[in-house]
């Protein structure tokens, strides 16, 4: 399984275009999640773009740092979701080298971390789509009801 995906530019900046909510001006995009999370370089620090949790969180200020980050067991369950990865592989779900993992109801819609809830998508279209929903979800007061 690879913890570490890599897109060309072309596909990451598709998948970036609904993102625009966010401040993503000064970030490089380096590398993705199984799940599509990207990692980002600024010019100061590192971020990670949380796909699943529709946020920009600056994750440390160095390249060694990030490394460290995800030598660790923490930093890989935290991160990269290897625990539900692992579970994903186990059930038979193997990503090609242009799918990620997603989710069929997205936990911002009350989807379950279940791999029951996981299927294969191509990266481009499950990163957009997923900016998609985030922008029009973010500003609902908690508890308000959506339709699927």
């Amino acid at each position: 399984m690879e913890l570490i995906r890599r897109f060309n530019d072309r596909a990451v900046a598709s998948a970036l275009e609904s993102w625009t909510f966010l401040d993503l001006v000064d970030k490089r995009p380096l590398f993705t999640s199984p799940f599509g999370d990207i990692f980002m370089q600024g010019p100061t620090s590192y971020w990670l773009l949380d796909v699943v949790g529709g946020s920009l969180n600056e994750i440390c200020s160095t390249g060694e740092d990030l490394t460290a980050i995800l030598n660790t067991s923490e930093g890989r369950d935290q991160y990269l979701m290897i625990g539900l990865a692992a579970e994903a592989v186990a059930d038979g779900l193997v990503p090609d080298a242009d799918e990620i993992y997603d989710f069929r109801v997205p936990p911002v819609l009350g989807g379950g971390f279940e791999v029951a809830n996981l299927q294969l998508v191509d990266f481009e279209v499950a990163v957009n789509l997923a900016g998609q929903i985030h922008a029009q979800v973010r500003n609902l007061p908690p508890g308000t009801s959506v339709v699927l």
